[in-house]
C-alpha cells in the first residue's frame, strides 16, 4: 500500500462562504466520509483544517501576505490515506465532501514519496 495526500481547494474568497446553518450542515457529511474511511482501514491522518492567512517565503526571504494573494482559491485542509495506486486515491478523493454544496472545491491527489 502507498500513503496519498488529499489537498482540499475551496474559493475562500468572501462571496463564497458558506451561511452559518450551510456550515452545520456540512460537517456531517466529513464526519461520514472520514469514519468510513477509518472503517475501511484506509485512513492514515486525520490531517487537519488550514486557516486562510498565511504568509509565502520566496527566494531571496521575500515574504508575501497569505498563501496565494492574487488568486481566491486556496488550500484549506488535508488528509492523508492509504491505496494501492494513484487511480485508488483518486476514487477515494472522488467521494470527498469539499466537492459538494456549499464548498464546492476540489481535491489534488499525491503520492506521498517513501523513505529509502
Amino acid at each position: 500500500m502507498n500513503e496519498f495526500l488529499l489537498i482540499f481547494r475551496r474559493d475562500n474568497s468572501k462571496e463564497a462562504q458558506p451561511s452559518p446553518a450551510a456550515l452545520q450542515d456540512s460537517i456531517q457529511p466529513w464526519q461520514e466520509w472520514l469514519g468510513k474511511l477509518e472503517a475501511e482501514g484506509s485512513l492514515v491522518s486525520h490531517g487537519n483544517r488550514l486557516r486562510p492567512e498565511g504568509t509565502v517565503i520566496k527566494a531571496g526571504k521575500v515574504v508575501t501576505d497569505g498563501p496565494y494573494p492574487d488568486i481566491k482559491e486556496s488550500i484549506g485542509g488535508f488528509v492523508i490515506v492509504k491505496a494501492a495506486d494513484l487511480a485508488a486515491a483518486t476514487e477515494i478523493g472522488k467521494n470527498c465532501p469539499v466537492l459538494n454544496a456549499p464548498w464546492n472545491g476540489s481535491v489534488e491527489v499525491r503520492m506521498l514519496m517513501k523513505e529509502a
